[in-house]
């Protein structure tokens, strides 16, 4: 189906984390008709998968968890209206004959764009799954690789596999609320901060270390039943569970990125001082990029490289007028927002 001429966005941003959702918020200000597109069917890249921890490196804020950082994020890249795409990882790039460029998903939806910014983080993040039979007809309702609502284990009898920080992290903010909270961890030892690890040990949770997960079994609804294995002797014993999340991380993959003709080194986008690729219109930001005395692994930055990107793009799609700078505090519609609070 042929796509309508005013379904081209000025901008789309691939990846929905801290990066892309600032750079959001920066587009329209400079009032460009935005699109963000996530792979993941949620906001924010790695933060919801430890949205109860605190971080302490984001400027201007002393403390603040992941997950409300998420929240204030999706809020602020929401005030000019950008369309946002939620489960679609885009799979391909093209550009047409007109110069506009074809984006096409995994699903076979196609985005039409002037440009591109891509904010992917470190990769697009796919999470380890537990490979076991019968997790399948579980995921997404029993069986959880990420957690957006806390309430849902609310006197619910809970296993977590995992011995890194997401995996301790959930143990104690569970631990509360749910009637039972057991964490499975292959090693003897945890990887998580050892006060936390502490803390757990000292809580209600059940803690077995030296194990794993053998097999789950249940109903086609529930799960009923988690048979363990300790590694050590071989032994395996049962366990009563509703609910499991799995926190075995994530692996990095760039998927078909790598075959758009984009400089890559080490998994990472090579670009300028402006964020621009070694694509005319196509600019990168966050994690994903890499170039001299470039800091990664700090949400701070990516505040920074968004906007650098989306100011480029600006003046890619108008080189004929001058791309100032321009500021918040100058901004009418922001000003009105602010006037009624």
């Amino acid at each position: 189906m042929k796509e309508e001429i005013d379904s081209c966005y000025d901008v789309t941003i691939i990846g929905g984390g801290p990066s892309g959702l600032f750079a959001a918020f920066y587009a329209g200000m400079r009032e460009m008709k935005t699109k963000v597109i996530e792979a993941a069917p949620y906001l924010g890249r790695k933060l919801p998968y430890y949205r109860e921890k605190f971080l302490f490196d984001v400027g201007g804020i002393q403390a603040i968890t992941a997950g409300k950082l998420v929240e204030e994020l999706e809020a602020q890249a929401r005030t000019f209206g950008p369309t946002i795409v939620l489960s679609q990882l885009i799979e391909k790039m093209e550009r047409l004959s007109d110069g506009t460029i074809r984006l096409t998903s995994h699903i076979g939806e196609t985005h039409l764009t002037r440009s591109v910014v891509i904010a992917i983080g470190g990769e697009t993040l796919v999470p380890q799954k537990l490979e076991l039979p019968n997790t399948k007809k579980y995921e997404g309702r029993h069986l959880h690789y990420s957690v957006d609502d806390i309430e849902q284990f609310r006197n619910k009898r809970v296993l977590i596999s995992g011995g890194g920080d997401s995996a301790v992290d959930w143990a104690i903010a569970l631990a509360s609320i749910a009637s039972f909270v057991g964490i499975v961890h292959r090693r003897s030892d945890f990887r998580a901060h050892e006060g936390n690890v502490s803390k757990m040990r000292n809580s209600s949770v059940h803690v077995m270390t030296s194990s794993q997960i053998k097999e789950i079994s249940g109903d086609e609804e529930h799960i009923e039943l988690v048979m363990l294995e300790q590694t050590e002797t071989g032994n395996i014993s049962s366990l009563e569970i509703d609910e499991i999340i799995v926190c075995h991380g994530a692996r990095p993959e760039l998927s078909g990125i790598k075959d758009w003709g984009l400089g890559i080194e080490q998994n990472r986008i090579t670009v300028d001082a402006w964020m621009q690729t070694s694509i005319p219109g196509v600019f990168a930001a966050g994690d994903v990029v890499d170039y001299p005395g470039k800091l990664p692994g700090l949400i701070a930055g990516g505040f920074m490289e968004g906007p650098a990107a989306i100011n480029r793009a600006k003046a890619y799609l108008d080189p004929h007028e001058e791309v100032r700078p321009i500021w918040s505090t100058d901004n009418e519609v922001l000003m009105a927002i602010h006037s009624r609070a």
